[in-house]
């Protein structure tokens, strides 16, 4: 019997190898997309017949070259993403603007790609990776919680177009947990992070599954972020994005 298929982009590390790992041992074949070959092969090497895609998601040939290698797919989960932190003054505007491209660009072109063939099949799932960065403005990384904001938007979006349908379409929004985005984002030294005992990527893989499983459209995991995250609707923006600014800062 056919294997049904798994496409996982951002997975050489974090909440993405996690989750491939998980979805191998549920019994999908896992489609792993990154663009680093070595952590890719390694992760593979670890599964069950998973097929590696060397993508560079930031532009349309590499988009290109995960819909020509995989044609078809039973679930996508649109992981890829990352964020820098600083004042945008002081930033390259040619990180934020991949930034955009691989966080809402690759995001919006992979679900429009596959998604009109789940929806003709009647069956299958999109997870979309957002945060509890999408419920807020995010001084000192701008670009990040819009792009976050984005995908939270977009995901409820399609979700409720396709609501007639039994395609399941989930926006998981975890705040901060254990991975390599904190090192990558520079972010290991603010008050939001430092010294903080974080969630495992392992854990938050298992509470993306399950709002998948559960057939939420949102799903946030952890009392105290479901409260950060719903608690923004009641206080002024000012206050809240002043807030954010502290807690972002350095420690």
């Amino acid at each position: 019997m056919t294997r049904p298929i798994a496409l996982v982009t951002g997975a050489s590390s974090g909440i993405g190898a996690e989750l491939a790992h998980k979805l191998d041992a549920r019994g999908y074949q896992v489609v792993l997309v990154a663009r680093s070959q070595p952590a890719l092969e390694r992760l593979a090497a670890e599964l069950h017949d998973a097929i590696v895609v060397v993508a560079d998601l930031s532009s349309p040939d590499g988009r290109q070259v995960v819909t020509e290698a995989v044609p078809v797919v039973d679930l996508l989960v649109n992981n890829a993403g990352f964020g820098a932190y600083g004042e945008l003054i002081s930033l390259p505007e040619a990180q934020m603007v991949e930034m955009v491209e691989v966080n809402c660009t690759a995001l919006v072109a992979l679900t429009a790609h596959y998604l009109p063939q789940l929806v003709e099949r009647r069956r299958g799932a999109v997870l979309n990776v957002a945060s509890t960065a999408a419920f807020q403005a995010g001084p000192t990384m701008a670009v990040y919680f819009a792009t976050k904001a984005f995908v939270l938007s977009f995901t409820e979006a399609v979700a409720e177009e396709v609501r007639s349908t039994p395609v399941v379409v989930t926006a998981f929004c975890p705040g901060a947990f254990s991975s390599g985005f904190q090192a990558r984002a520079q972010l290991e030294e603010s008050k939001l992070v430092k010294g903080r005992s974080l969630p495992s990527a392992a854990a938050m893989a298992d509470a993306a599954l399950k709002a998948l499983d559960a057939k939420k459209v949102v799903a946030i995991p952890g009392l105290v972020n479901k409260v950060g995250a719903h608690g923004t609707r009641f206080v002024p923006r000012a206050v809240l994005r002043r807030a954010v600014a502290y807690v972002q800062a350095e420690a």
